[in-house]
């Protein structure tokens, strides 16, 4: 490939400079997007990150609105992270998985404590993608200790969840709901709850804690992961 050119640069490239601009090193989006560093300088200099164009909007957005929760990026990167096409166009294969359009494929999605207060509005394709092609889903949510109504490992809690559990040293546990191997939530059933809160993945995420009684009823969430998946035939 051709040399970038330095006078026009592309679109990843221009994305990437406004993180830059935001304090990150490119190294860092690097690591936020999960590739190499020698990866997003091609951005600049050959013209890469075609596919990478999706993930970086988002976490632009993502920043500009206040979160600097490096798992929350990461995930949100994971979410919009398109994959590239090979000479027949089909989808490159690449470690991992992030489409839910057919049996085996999956997606995720993950939102810190700034994106929390807002709603954590760019899991909800996640939701409702997940839920559109009749997949299943679970949630890790991380809340201070004694916001969760049962004790930590209860099977009434969140059965199958791991035993030996370890409290985090800020005095919050991350608790696991759902899961391939209990079959996980029905998306579509998801998809109608969180639409019923006009896109807000923490308020529809809350409810159903305090609903099922497992937390408390002003529970702070202050982290939230969404796994989607279809299962396999």
């Amino acid at each position: 490939m051709s040399p970038a050119d330095p006078n026009n640069p592309n679109e990843a490239a221009r994305l990437t400079q406004q993180l830059i601009d935001q304090g990150y090193t490119k190294r860092q989006v690097a690591k936020i997007l999960g590739r190499d560093a020698s990866l997003v300088s091609q951005f600049f200099t050959k013209g890469k990150g075609a596919s990478m164009v999706g993930a970086l909007r988002q976490l632009v957005r993502a920043v500009r609105g206040g979160e600097r929760d490096a798992e929350a990026l990461s995930g949100i990167a994971e979410a919009n992270t398109t994959r590239r096409r090979t000479k027949t166009g089909q989808r490159a294969r690449v470690r991992g998985k992030d489409t839910v359009g057919e049996a085996g494929g999956s997606m995720a999605g993950r939102a810190g404590r700034q994106a929390i207060k807002s709603g954590a509005g760019h899991l909800a394709p996640v939701v409702h993608e997940t839920g559109q092609a009749g997949g299943k889903l679970a949630f890790t949510v991380r809340m201070k200790a004694d916001q969760y109504a049962h004790s930590a490992g209860s099977a009434d809690d969140s059965p199958g969840l791991r035993r030996g559990f370890i409290p985090r040293a800020d005095g919050t546990e991350e608790r696991t709901y759902g899961s391939s191997s209990t079959g996980g939530f029905d998306a579509a059933e998801w998809s109608q709850r969180v639409a019923e809160h006009h896109g807000d993945v923490t308020e529809a995420m809350r409810e159903w804690l305090v609903e099922t009684g497992r937390a408390v009823e002003d529970a702070d969430i202050a982290y939230l992961e969404v796994r989607g998946w279809i299962p396999e035939q």
